[in-house]
């Protein structure tokens, strides 16, 4: 089955409407939908995507330009196509643009292996768990007022979610601490609660807010400090109680792997495209097993589903569903688990309908 070409497909979500958190303003997203076709016939899909479509572009001359490293070849070879384009990228760099770009085509690589064998990737991943327990975040943000943090908390309770995740950021600690307080009156104490605080605190303003909020048992206190601070992430879990969760602005193993080594976070929070892709993901989670350390997932539900139901240490799956309109399938719940699907590959597949009309707003 050779690679007979790649093509991506650029396409703006909107959403209905903006929402806040210490990283600012979200208004839309630029995403490129990657379709990579074979000779026998089996067709690849796979997304990635820029925030409030800034740098669309240059993400999709990355992907197209990283296509002649995949061309002609072998579609079941995906570690020579990722060791391939590891070496090409080496000039600019193994961070950002570039490792996005061979995520884009790996993981449509692992689609349609998972086509053309028959089965779903976790299983062709080795298979560890076919439900993954998820937590909402597509709410609860910076930008809500109590009464709405405490209304929309209920209303994924009633959607039958028993873990959620809010936003911190407040510029006076106490305010962030009192919205903690509101969502956890209103969930009980047990539901997971998770808050992040999207990269926005100093160490010594992560240390303090994370003992005042001690107090609501969260599940993880997430991305307390810019993810360049390694060093200072970890000095801030030696200091609190509650679990640390980090790693969604980290890419590759190797940066995963400075992490594990300086006890940065309690969970690793690998990111399917600024990690390296499926490839790249199953790495990392199993050097994190090997340290006892547990994953979840960032954003990409309808895809992560698939890695994290081949991890035995993965723990949630992060429900975001900003993108969940440009697929034809949509993402199965029992109990507040997402259900890994059984369909071969990811299991998704671009509803091209939607994404026309999309394209024609």
């Amino acid at each position: 089955m050779k690679v007979t070409a790649v093509e991506t497909t650029p396409v703006v979500v909107t959403l209905p409407q903006p929402i806040g958190s210490a990283l600012g303003q979200i208004t839309c997203f630029g995403c490129i939908l990657v379709t990579l076709r074979t000779d026998a016939g089996i067709t690849g899909e796979n997304l990635v995507f820029t925030l409030n479509d800034r740098r669309t572009k240059v993400l999709r001359q990355m992907v197209d330009d990283l296509a002649d490293v995949v061309m002609g070849r072998d579609a079941g070879h995906i570690a020579g196509f990722w060791a391939r384009a590891w070496k090409d990228i080496n000039f600019l760099g193994h961070k950002g643009v570039p490792v996005v770009g061979i995520s884009a085509i790996d993981g449509a690589l692992w689609d349609a292996l998972g086509k053309a064998a028959g089965l779903p990737l976790y299983r062709l991943l080795g298979g560890a768990q076919d439900r993954v327990p998820a937590y909402h975040s597509g709410g609860l943000w910076l930008s809500r007022s109590v009464d709405e943090l405490v209304a929309e908390a209920r209303s994924f309770l009633d959607q039958g979610f028993r873990a959620m995740k809010m936003r911190l950021g407040k510029p006076d600690p106490a305010e962030d601490a009192a919205r903690v307080r509101a969502v956890r009156d209103a969930i009980g104490p047990h539901v997971a609660l998770m808050a992040d605080a999207n990269q926005g605190q100093t160490e010594a303003q992560a240390i303090r807010l994370g003992r005042m909020i001690e107090e609501f048992r969260l599940t993880w206190f997430e991305e307390p400090l810019p993810a360049w601070d390694l060093d200072g992430l970890a000095r801030v879990a030696a200091a609190l109680d509650t679990p640390i969760a980090s790693g969604e602005t980290e890419y590759t193993r190797y940066g995963f792997r400075r992490m594990l080594e300086l006890r940065s976070a309690d969970i690793l929070m690998p990111d399917l495209q600024r990690v390296g892709g499926v490839s790249e993901f199953m790495r990392v989670g199993h050097m994190a097993e090997s340290h006892d350390v547990a994953v979840s997932s960032h954003l990409f539900p309808e895809t992560s589903i698939q890695v994290l139901g081949a991890l035995s240490n993965a723990i949630y799956l992060e429900y975001m569903p900003w993108f969940s309109p440009l697929y034809t399938e949509k993402l199965e719940f029992v109990d507040g688990d997402a259900v890994v699907p059984e369909r071969p590959g990811w299991g998704f597949s671009f509803d091209w309908d939607r994404i026309r009309h999309l394209q024609n707003q």
